[in-house]
């Protein structure tokens, strides 16, 4: 089992994220930390302040050493791929390789808080078949982009580019890890293809979670891939007030077959939460 937290930097300020952060980076069970990737709340004041994820990112990774960083997950529809592969190498360099690169397809349309920032930011929102086939073609892109040696055009119905190349490249090799966050089928798809870790939201229904697993692992016997090549990460809220709830999560996640757990810290974020939470989720798990 592999553990990190993720702390949604919204209703909140930069100090209070990078407390936190720091005091995981000398907590060994916390192997990994996140940030979100919104432009505006989602939750508690509409109107209250949010710090953008890939900026913050990289502030956080020259402020720590040993933790694994990413987004959980990024848009798809918030920059253009070829822009996303530059940003998440220079995360990539200033972290000493240390970037899980996590995307999606991009928020659906029924969490309207989440569907407003893209009028406030004058960014385009398609459908949701639209934005997962660009998904596609910016993981083909941006994969490419961290490994071609030369210089390449790409001609998509959604990603064009002439003579793109990516220098430097990553620090990790081939390219650092790709996680692709989504529960919908043609999501799946797109994991089975390009991804080397699956996220989904917990919480729910751990059958509905198993039954998409094992429709991943279908997709993957499709297309000739090997499903134990893709971990599987569940993302969890943590109960401050009854660690006992989140641990029988954990605890039904893990006999379902997950073995990445990021579990979601509420703000304000407690004096020696990271200590609390090796303490009553992790060890005790």
């Amino acid at each position: 089992m592999s553990f990190g937290i993720m702390t949604p930097p919204m209703q909140v300020g930069y100090d209070e994220v990078l407390r936190v952060w720091r005091e995981a980076d000398t907590v060994p069970e916390i192997e990994h930390a996140w940030l979100f990737d919104h432009l505006m709340p989602i939750a508690g004041d509409p109107d209250g302040p949010i710090l953008e994820g890939w900026t913050l990112l990289s502030a956080l990774a020259a402020q720590t050493s040993r933790l694994r960083i990413g987004l959980l997950v990024t848009s798809n529809r918030f920059r253009p791929p070829a822009m996303l592969a530059k940003i998440a190498t220079t995360v990539d360099i200033v972290s000493g390789g240390r970037l899980d690169f996590g995307i999606g397809a991009g928020s659906r349309p029924s969490h309207p808080l989440a569907r407003r920032e893209y009028d406030a930011h004058g960014l385009p929102y398609h459908g949701q078949a639209d934005a997962v086939a660009a998904l596609a073609e910016a993981c083909t892109v941006i994969r490419r982009l961290w490994t071609a040696e030369a210089p390449f055009d790409f001609a998509g119905e959604h990603v064009s580019l002439t003579g793109a190349y990516g220098n430097p490249r990553p620090v990790q090799r081939p390219h650092p890890p790709i996680m692709i966050g989504g529960r919908a089928n043609a999501t799946l798809r797109v994991v089975a293809a390009h991804a080397n870790v699956w996220n989904i939201p917990g919480g729910g229904d751990i059958e509905d979670l198993a039954a998409r697993s094992r429709l991943l692992d279908k997709y993957c016997e499709e297309i000739g891939r090997n499903p134990a090549e893709i971990t599987r990460s569940i993302f969890l809220p943590a109960d401050y007030e009854h660690s006992e709830v989140t641990r029988a999560k954990i605890a039904e996640a893990g006999n379902a077959g997950f073995g990445h757990f990021v579990l979601g810290l509420p703000n304000p974020y407690p004096e020696g939460v990271a200590h609390w939470v090796a303490e009553e989720l992790i060890r005790k798990a």
